[in-house]
């Protein structure tokens, strides 16, 4: 293995783990679809003060994952984000209306109500999440879409990569895809609702609703994960083989599901309030272990059905050696960056959310 090979290799796992952290924070959006539940309407201020502490943790993480991904696989950017960005900016447009309705929902002048922004909370639950799902679900099965870098010496068109005419919103279409960004919606709920069991400190009333929130979107999403992974394997055989290959993701992967697992049971079933805690673990090892293996052992991350030649991998779509090196150094700082998100967490999670936090 050369360096430059190496580099590659490290990158795409770091992008991985950015990309778990940034699913199991998708919990904030998962509770904000909890709003209109009519058994947990009476704690609205409650659920949206406890989350509202942790949306910018989730946005901060999505944008990292993108900046990561430009820096170290610009092909990636450039043929996703350029050439899909119609999908991407629904993505963004649902993740903006979540900070302008946490910026505006109790302001002083507010016009339109709090009811207005709470819906706008609810799109971005349902919307962000999904749509978030189906994105990814282009990495696992792929997209119509060509790459042609000579395209960058047509003045009059310099464009990469070239989809269909709605610019990525096709993926949608594909059930397979939506299929993933229905795994993922359920997914964020149940843990949406894990968090909100660990942090609301409310009455048994609440307490009961939400256990049962966690055992029905639990459930749900076992099912839909099953789904999907039978069918990843079965469509993408190489994904099989390298959690077999690589063993130590495929152990990563088991124990991740066992302990999204143990959460879901630990929320649903028992009066402990940590089963965020094993749910969260388990979601951020499967996740990172999915992602790995998706870029390594010479796998097409972003398959083309159109032109497999097109097809990206970690060799063909990433930066210079020297880039990598430098944006190495750099990465030294993300244990730092980690250690103050924890604090920070700590600090805002300190007692919970009770009544006298609602103002």
């Amino acid at each position: 293995m050369n360096g430059l090979e190496f580099l590659q290799i490290y990158w795409w796992l770091i992008i991985s783990l950015i990309g778990a952290i940034l699913v199991f924070m998708l919990f904030v959006q998962g509770g904000q679809t909890f709003l209109f539940c009519k058994n947990l309407s009476s704690y609205t201020d409650l659920i949206t003060a406890s989350l509202g502490r942790k949306w910018e943790l989730t946005y901060t993480t999505l944008v990292l994952f993108g900046g990561a991904f430009f820096a170290s696989f610009p092909l990636f950017y450039s043929t996703s984000f350029g050439g899909a960005y119609w999908l991407w900016m629904a993505i963004l447009l649902s993740f903006v209306i979540q900070a302008v309705s946490y910026e505006y929902r109790r302001k002083k002048g507010n016009i339109y109500g709090a009811g207005f922004y709470e819906t706008l909370l609810l799109l971005n639950g349902l919307l962000g999440c999904t749509l978030l799902g189906v994105a990814v679900g282009t990495m696992f099965f792929g997209a119509d879409f060509t790459v042609s870098k000579t395209n960058l010496l047509n003045p009059g068109q310099p464009v990469i990569s070239q989809w269909g005419p709605l610019h990525g919103l096709e993926a949608i279409a594909d059930w397979r895809c939506l299929l993933l960004g229905l795994v993922i919606l359920f997914l964020a709920r149940t843990l949406g609702a894990l968090y909100l069991q660990n942090n609301v400190h409310a009455d048994a009333v609440f307490s009961k609703n939400i256990s049962k929130k966690i055992l029905i979107n639990g459930l749900i999403f076992t099912v839909l994960f099953v789904a999907f992974i039978v069918l990843l394997l079965t469509q993408r055989p190489e994904y099989l083989k390298n959690l077999i290959s690589l063993r130590w993701f495929g152990i990563m992967f088991v124990i991740g599901v066992v302990l999204a697992l143990i959460g879901v049971y630990t929320g649903a079933f028992s009066k402990s309030r940590n089963g965020i805690w094993w749910s969260g673990s388990g979601t951020i090892l499967v996740i990172l272990s999915l992602l790995a293996v998706a870029g390594l052992n010479g796998n097409s991350y972003l398959p083309s059905m159109t032109d497999p030649a097109s097809s990206l991998t970690i060799s063909n779509s990433s930066s210079s050696e020297y880039t990598l090196r430098t944006m190495a150094w750099v990465s030294i700082a993300v244990p730092f960056v980690v250690g103050y998100i924890a604090l920070v967490w700590s600090k805002m999670n300190k007692g919970g959310t009770t009544e006298k936090d609602v103002h």
